[in-house]
């Protein structure tokens, strides 16, 4: 049941038209927060399109001047946000925080209520990314159009040694039944982070992990009683190959193998899924390049977040939230302009016909400038739609290896 929202100070002040078309289009989207939570959310992710950054000083001196505010006032509020229920200082503010965990599903929901009727498919990527010394993210992204929306995230304190297992199981967990069934989820991620646990829960979703492994170890085909050495699964003269497996003799997993090795790569790609060897690309491992455009996005290209000031995990955690929200808009958006111009693998569902001219911005800058381009012409705030491509045209568009 969604919470009452109560009037705060937010809604005392006169607000800018256009943040509060944007307040009006996030209050539909995270039904459980309440009204002064929906506010600060909107504000910050508002906020940091239009001074293109995530910094506390320079989005609280926009708000103030647009809102015609005490830059001092707006500053204190949007801290009070990304604090905790027992942290916040102003008086009538102690509320309890923004449980993040709360609006994952909200977050996945909102991604897939935007992608096309006739859509079943949604490409999935996990990492782990370090902010200097000061956090770890394990992040859960959509990804789309070289773009990664963060729909799910752990922070954690970079210098402490932590289990990452538990973490990434809450994260999936906070995700469950968001996707409809008829759906193929596809979560890729890179070797680093494989293990038997992370196949399994992803599984358990009804989600197909695609997993890629190290060469180390060996593997037994379906049927036989013979362990082989999986750095030899493929070759110079025999690049491909895909079959049903047992991997590794410690741990072992009933999976998928596939395995491509192409001319000028160290190693080759060896990928674990459930899925069946006819049903699976092993090509669809390019997405999770997206993921890397996506940290530019974050930080030196988008938010710069990397110079975040923030020490304290929970308060980051907020913080993402805001970033996440400010970048699905700002793909929307972008992947419409891509549309409009034909720019980049622009594909017809029915006739299978794409046209594959590169653009020159990323997804995400494009929105970000179509935006402000739109407001300073006095055009009313848009918001757009996803339109990604077929998997199956991505045996063809990125090539193996691409790291």
């Amino acid at each position: 049941m969604s919470r009452v929202r109560t009037k705060s100070n937010f809604t005392e002040m006169k607000l800018n038209q256009h943040l509060k078309d944007w307040k009006q289009i996030v209050s539909g989207k995270f039904p459980d927060l309440s009204l002064p939570q929906v506010n600060g959310l909107a504000t910050w992710s508002f906020g940091m399109v239009m001074t293109q950054s995530s910094s506390l000083s320079r989005v609280s001196t926009l708000i103030a001047k647009v809102n015609g505010e005490s830059e001092n006032t707006v500053r204190q509020r949007l801290k009070e946000w990304y604090k905790s229920g027992a942290a916040k200082t102003r008086p009538g503010n102690k509320r309890a925080s923004i449980e993040v965990s709360n609006c994952f599903s909200s977050l996945l929901k909102w991604v897939v209520d935007l992608l096309p009727e006739d859509n079943q498919e949604l490409p999935i990527a996990i990492d782990a990314t370090n902010i200097g010394q000061n956090f770890t993210v394990l992040s859960i992204n959509v990804v789309y159009r070289r773009c990664a929306i963060p729909v799910a995230w752990k922070v954690v304190k970079g210098t402490e040694r932590v289990r990452w297992k538990p973490h990434w199981i809450e994260l999936f967990q906070a995700l469950k039944d968001t996707v409809p069934q008829h759906y193929l989820v596809i979560v890729i991620a890179d070797r680093g982070l494989y293990a038997d646990w992370l196949f399994q829960e992803i599984v358990a979703l009804g989600w197909h992990p695609f997993l890629r492994i190290n060469h180390q170890g060996q593997y037994q085909n379906s049927g036989s009683h013979d362990w082989q050495i999986l750095a030899r699964v493929v070759t110079r003269k025999i690049p491909n190959w895909s079959g049903q497996v047992t991997c590794f003799k410690s741990n072992p997993i009933n999976c998928t193998l596939l395995a491509r090795w192409d001319d000028g790569y160290t190693d080759p790609w060896l990928i674990v899924t459930d899925l069946k060897p006819v049903e699976a690309d092993i090509s669809w491992y390019g997405f999770r390049s997206w993921i890397e455009c996506s940290y530019r996005d974050v930080k030196s290209d988008g938010f710069g977040w990397h110079k975040t000031r923030l020490r304290q995990p929970d308060r980051a955690e907020r913080h993402w939230l805001a970033m996440s929200v400010a970048m699905l808009w700002m793909v929307t958006i972008g992947g419409d302009q891509e549309l409009a111009s034909n720019k980049i693998l622009v594909s017809d569902r029915s006739s299978d016909s794409f046209s594959t001219s590169v653009p020159t911005l990323s997804c995400f800058l494009n929105g970000l400038l179509t935006v402000i381009a739109q407001l300073l012409n006095g055009q009313t705030l848009s918001f757009g739609r996803l339109f990604p491509l077929p998997l199956s045209h991505f045996n063809d568009l990125i090539p193996a290896n691409s790291s």
